[in-house]
């Protein structure tokens, strides 16, 4: 799928949305370059670990990824001769230490989630290496004092050359005398030596050296020469710190560096996971579902609701405004027919129609649930092609029909049984004759090709095509003529209208004028709408019939689910009964045993099991307790 198609789809927003939901920068960087895949197994595999974590969530919680970050660049620089810096290594700490309650929540899964299981494996406990580094590096990336003994002593005793430093220059700020010559009361720093700021006119009058004067040359800064030999032993220990601190990073780093391999596989499935849990949280606050994957080409979309409008009222409702909501559709295609023309008037919600259904496969493909009904089942497309909007190149001096017609020969030339073609307002922008003609050229075109399509349209003659043609089919946007507003529902199985002459008379056209123009009504024209009122109740009827039989199966599915899922927890509840009860059979004094009432562990002292009676020892007294209430301690 191009990026053209999903710039127009505005699949960008959905990203980000996505990117938004998860927990680190690691996940967010894979959200942000999503991108529909034409693999079945594949998105069956990403929807299937959306499920399986969706399910888990309540009892087992989201994975936790607290103190994640992205150190993949850390973990790669470990390999070069220069170590890693301080800071760099407390955040490589921080993530693998992150690793070890992961990996309890990957354990914890057992046999109930296999697709995370398997993410889960890329997932190694590095703690042992998060805790040596900070051994050595403490959370605000500094080394330690005690990080080796030789570190330890260096700095023991640059504080001792420091505090004999302090006394001489206390004993020269104490002398008044000395003082006057003196910008300020106090000493300064000149690098790590400490210097007085003389005045310039006092030059020579204290004994020492001078580093450097201001930039007005009013001030000299002066170090004692009673302090010279002091400070360069502080220099000289400084040194010392520095290379003990190379050599404790370059141990730290050489570290990293032999276990990068399982620390880049552990990030690779941290951000996975957290991808995965993003999809959960999007899923949740959108009231999205998991759409089934279809072998046969069927689209089906139930009650689905665009994605991006559904983000654009949340914010406009959490900035104050009033709230709205996204009307959703139904649309279904492959079925029964494979090109749907869609018509209404304009503001009708026609383009957002096409769209919401671009949108929902390239997010189905990409693994993310989507803001539609359960139920909803969505094929795995080779190619989405759309032509939307007024695609007019300056550069090659088109016309708008001339681009548009240059998108459709692309998009007919580059579509097959797999592809799904949007188009938008197919046949406009020329003569509607001429244009009706390319349009019917175009639906023939797309049929013989195989395509499934959506199409928009004004033209009344290609809505006849549905009546003459197999595998076509209608669909109309509604409009209010009472509000003169759009309802933006879609109605499958009948066209729309312009409704211009109804809108014309609400908004005071007299009535002589609005008969004229129905006397201007070609034979074709009426032959049409003749045909449509005589088919509109029977396919309305139909299309609740199909709703309504939908809706049995999707209860009778639940169901089935429901009773599985209550068989499943019964056969795991008695499978735990059995390996209790084994346990309990099996229990002498002195074995370990959880008292779940007093929530603590404690030991056997005597069994009674006639009276189903155990005695067991708390460490401070005796109690007795009935054998329901013991349970097998934690591994």
């Amino acid at each position: 799928m191009n990026d053209a198609t999903l710039r127009k789809l505005e699949f960008d927003e959905i990203r980000e949305v996505l990117a938004g939901q998860c927990a680190t920068a690691l996940g967010q960087r894979l959200a942000r370059s999503l991108k529909p895949t034409a693999n079945a197994e594949l998105v069956r595999l990403w929807l299937g670990q959306v499920r399986e974590l969706a399910e888990l969530a309540e009892e087992a919680g989201l994975p936790p990824l607290g103190g994640v970050h992205d150190v993949r660049t850390e973990v790669r620089a470990s390999s070069f001769p220069t170590p890693l810096e301080a800071d760099a290594l407390a955040r490589v700490a921080e993530t693998l230490a992150a690793t070890g309650p992961l990996r309890k929540w990957i354990d914890a899964l057992g046999d109930r989630a296999p697709a995370l299981r398997a993410i889960g494996e890329r997932v190694a406990d590095l703690t042992p290496i998060a805790a040596v580094i900070n051994e050595a590096i403490d959370t605000r990336g500094q080394v330690r004092d005690y990080a080796t003994p030789k570190l330890a002593s260096i700095r023991s005793a640059i504080e001792s050359a420091r505090g004999r430093v302090k006394i001489v220059f206390d004993r020269i700020l104490r002398q008044t005398s000395l003082t006057r010559m003196l910008q300020y009361a106090g000493a300064t720093f000149h690098d790590d030596r400490m210097v007085l700021p003389l005045k310039a006119e006092h030059r020579g009058r204290i004994p020492g050296i001078i580093h450097r004067s201001s930039d007005s040359g009013s001030t000299l800064f002066v170090e004692p020469a009673e302090s010279v030999e002091l400070n360069n032993s502080i220099v000289r220990l400084r040194d010392e710190e520095s290379k003990e601190i190379t050599h404790i990073l370059r141990g730290l780093t050489q570290r990293v560096q032999l276990n990068a391999e399982s620390i880049l596989a552990t990030l690779r499935g941290m951000g996975v996971l957290d991808l995965i849990a993003a999809k959960c949280r999007y899923a949740k606050s959108r009231r999205c579902t998991c759409a089934v994957v279809s072998d046969d080409g069927v689209l089906a979309l139930h009650e689905g609701r665009h994605p991006v409008l559904l983000e654009l009222f949340a914010r406009q409702a959490e900035g104050g405004g009033a709230p709205r909501q996204v009307v959703p559709i139904d649309i279904r295609l492959g079925e029964d027919f494979d090109v749907l023309v869609v018509t209404g008037p304009n503001t009708g919600g026609k383009t957002v129609a096409i769209k919401t259904v671009g949108l929902l496969a390239a997010m189905t493909q990409c693994g993310i649930p989507i803001p539609a009904g359960e139920g909803s089942t969505v094929p795995v497309y080779d190619a989405i092609h759309i032509d939307v909007g007024d695609e007019q190149s300056l550069q090659q001096s088109l016309s708008t029909f001339s681009s548009h017609l240059s998108n459709l020969l692309h998009l007919l030339g580059h579509s097959g049984p797999r592809s799904l073609v949007l188009i938008d307002e197919l046949g406009a922008g020329t003569d509607p004759d001429e244009g009706a003609a390319i349009g019917r050229a175009v639906l023939d075109e797309l049929l013989r090709l195989g395509a499934k399509a959506v199409v928009t349209t004004h033209l009344s003659a290609l809505k006849a095509v549905a009546f003459t043609t197999p595998r076509v089919d209608n669909a109309a946007v509604e409009f209010d003529v009472e509000t003169l507003k759009p309802t933006y529902r879609v109605r499958l199985g009948e066209p729309g209208n312009s409704n211009a002459l109804v809108i014309a008379k609400r908004l005071g056209m007299p009535a002589r004028l609005v008969k004229l123009a129905k006397d201007h009504f070609d034979d074709r024209t009426r032959a049409l709408n003749r045909a449509i009122a005589g088919t509109l109740e029977s396919r309305r009827e139909a299309e609740e019939a199909r709703k309504s039989a939908r809706e049995a199966a999707l209860e009778a599915q639940r169901r089935a689910e429901q009773y599985e899922k209550q068989r499943a927890d019964m056969a795991r509840s008695q499978e735990a009964f059995e390996r209790w009860t084994e346990w309990v059979n099996a229990l002498q004094p002195g074995d370990e045993v959880v008292v779940k009432s007093l929530r603590r562990p404690a030991r056997v002292v005597r069994m009674q099991l006639h009276k189903q009676m155990a005695l067991v020892s708390t460490g401070r007294i005796d109690i007795e307790v009935p054998l329901r209430d013991i349970d097998i301690p934690a591994a």
